[in-house]
């Protein structure tokens, strides 16, 4: 159970071994035979049927756990990527994301994904670079003066959105933006929480800081509003 990149990477080996094989060889006949049949991704989808198998089978026996839950996850999201961007595969054919995509599994992805975002964000707020920009010595790059901890935070939201952006309906896909939007909302109260701390000092480097990551943020979000 701990291991899912075991199967899943030996699923991508045997397509990425036999595809020579099908188009040379295989692929010929059923154009001979007039089929409009692509051998090679047929072979792909039915390697993926049995990772799908396997994926409704182990998922309940991991659900609670974190650890397990979470890298099962993240081995899912790395083996689509691939098998969309190297193997050709189609978005119409049954894939992983379905799988996430059911009730239980979803809900439980859905709450370990805000556990950790949260766990992040304490984390992001608590180091000793947090209001201090990472580009502080680079003047044509560091225009907004942006605090380490506000791009850490669109940094966390922009990989989130990588991580759902492949899921199969747009219901499943709003649902993980109502967790971005909470996340944002935590993010302002945690802002707003270290201002009113610094309200003595509001020409001071750190009241400053959190006026830049609120400029930053944003803007970003407003350059984000394009993207359906």
């Amino acid at each position: 159970l701990n291991k899912p990149e075991w199967y899943l990477t030996q699923v991508l080996m045997w397509i990425g071994n036999h595809a020579k094989f099908l188009d040379d060889k295989i692929q010929p006949i059923l154009d001979k035979a007039g089929s409009s049949v692509n051998a090679g991704l047929e072979f792909s989808r039915a390697l993926v049927m049995l990772i799908l198998e396997k994926l409704a089978a182990d998922i309940p026996c991991l659900l609670y756990d974190d650890t397990l839950f979470c890298h099962l996850v993240d081995e899912v999201l790395l083996f689509e990527r691939e098998l969309y961007s190297v193997h050709g595969y189609l978005s119409s054919f049954p894939s992983c994301m379905h799988i996430l995509s059911e009730e239980s599994c979803f809900q439980r992805w859905l709450t370990v994904e805000k556990k950790f975002a949260l766990q992040k964000m304490d984390t992001m707020l608590s180091s000793e670079a947090a209001w201090i920009s990472q580009y502080k010595d680079i003047t044509d790059v560091d225009e907004m003066k942006v605090p380490d901890c506000a791009e850490t935070f669109m940094t966390l939201l922009l990989v989130i959105t990588d991580r759902y952006k492949n899921l199969p309906t747009a219901s499943r896909k709003l649902q993980f933006l109502g967790l971005q939007k909470e996340l944002v909302d935590d993010f302002r109260i945690r802002l707003t929480q270290v201002m009113k701390e610094e309200s003595r000092a509001s020409l001071g480097f750190r009241y400053c800081a959190i006026l830049n990551a609120v400029n930053y943020i944003a803007t970003v979000l407003a350059d984000w509003a394009d993207n359906v």
